[in-house]
């Protein structure tokens, strides 16, 4: 069955061409597609289109077909287009000639976006969750270690002091950033496309404002043209928010495989969470953290796919953007791991102590000793030609006591601060 079946058959070679893996896709949407049909079927009864008998029956044989959806025993055959039409079908089936009134009002264009952006709705929601999962353990450890000191690098050279606590909640404020752009994903998934039809309205006289409220959107798209244009941009944007994520989880899993390193150790895992060598006895592998940078490499590729699928584009509605559901339900799945792992890995990270005894850091404390000579008088442009003179002829060594001063400022982080920050953009 297709929803524009007007008494001939496809051919089966484009049959399978146009509609791909769609059905299996359209699983994700089904529940979305059932809210769509309630909140339409009773705005149809409210304008005089349905009976109000009719409205019970196609409520009813909804609520039969959620249950199936929940149970997980809904299915999209071979026969059916997509779920729409498999709706459809199921709810004629169940109540008869009024099943076949639901599409009245409507487009599959209309249809399909509705259910995209309930969908990324909801999605948004719940990997936001995750992130605040993860924000709360990167916290929690950065509190638990901020007294431990590490190198910090530029160039991947020796740089300054830095500690556990500040990268910990580094992290944890960069996903800070990622929360606003999920936001702004979000305030663009939560608007109201229904009722634009193909993209050009509709001749009834249908109450958007009621499919609105009755859907939860904030708002709707009011040109019926622009809520088409959305299919697209409403993709692009969330894959930026993903990105963004995934950009944070890529650089933090790139750290964790160097300070895994024998020439790091600065941190590791139980060995039962890394994985081993098929002929070197002795290695414990950063798997988990190198799949993870890698899968969220690919995550940060999407909006590039997606803008040169859908670039240049006229308005109304093309074909091509079918093929932007599988990569960005896929990265939304993906991501949603990733952020469960990297949670679990850092519950059980291992931070190793008194990493900066070793000499080859000494020189991390250079900045310090030029900060202690300008303190006796020194301008700042003499003490740093005189030391650095002294670090080239091999004569510098660290004043030890700034070890200890230094572990004291390093060690007062603003953490109350982030938490804060994080609570008033979540």
């Amino acid at each position: 069955m297709k929803l524009w079946d007007k008494g001939y058959t496809t051919d089966n070679l484009v049959e399978r061409f146009t509609v791909g893996n769609d059905r299996e896709l359209d699983l994700k949407l089904a529940k979305f597609d059932v809210q769509g049909n309630v909140a339409h079927a009773k705005m149809l009864q409210k304008i005089g289109l349905l009976s109000a008998q009719e409205l019970t029956d196609i409520l009813k044989g909804l609520e039969e077909i959620q249950q199936t959806i929940d149970d997980g025993t809904f299915t999209i055959e071979e026969s059916f287009e997509d779920v729409h039409s498999k709706i459809e079908h199921e709810l004629t089936k169940k109540i008869g000639e009024a099943g076949k009134k639901i599409h009245t009002a409507r487009s599959r264009n209309d249809q399909v976006l509705v259910d995209l952006h309930l969908y990324v709705r909801e999605e948004i929601g719940l990997v936001k969750g995750l992130v605040k999962k993860l924000f709360d353990t990167l916290m929690q450890l950065a509190e638990q270690h901020k007294e431990v000191l590490i190198p910090g690098y530029t160039h991947m050279q020796v740089a300054m002091p830095s500690s556990f606590g500040i990268w910990f909640s580094a992290y944890a404020e960069s996903l800070i950033d990622d929360i606003t752009m999920l936001n702004a994903a979000y305030k663009i998934s939560n608007q109201n496309p229904l009722g634009s039809a193909a993209g050009y309205g509709s001749s009834f006289g249908i109450d958007r404002t009621m499919t609105t409220e009755l859907l939860g959107f904030e708002t709707m798209k009011y040109n019926v043209v622009a809520a088409q244009m959305s299919r697209g941009k409403l993709e692009k944007t969330v894959a930026y928010a993903l990105a963004s994520v995934a950009g944070t989880l890529s650089k933090m899993s790139a750290d964790v495989c160097l300070y895994m390193s024998q020439n790091f150790n600065f941190l590791g895992f139980p060995k039962e969470l890394t994985t081993g060598s098929s002929i070197m006895p002795h290695k414990q592998n950063p798997d988990v953290f190198e799949l993870m940078r890698a899968k969220c490499n690919k995550i940060q590729n999407m909006p590039t796919e997606i803008t040169t699928i859908t670039n240049n584009l006229t308005s109304g509605y093309h074909r091509d953007l079918q093929l932007l559901k599988e990569n960005l339900m896929e990265s939304i799945d993906t991501l949603k791991d990733n952020l469960e792992v990297c949670d679990f890995m850092m519950k059980h990270v291992q931070v190793k102590e008194n990493i900066l005894d070793n000499d080859i850091y000494d020189y991390l404390y250079s900045v310090e000793e030029v900060n202690r000579m300008v303190m006796a008088g020194m301008t700042f442009r003499d003490a740093y030609k005189t030391l650095g003179k002294e670090i080239l002829e091999g004569n510098f060594k660290p004043n030890k006591e700034l070890k200890h001063t230094h572990e004291g400022s390093i060690g007062n982080l603003c953490l109350k601060e982030i938490k804060a920050k994080f609570e008033q953009n979540y």
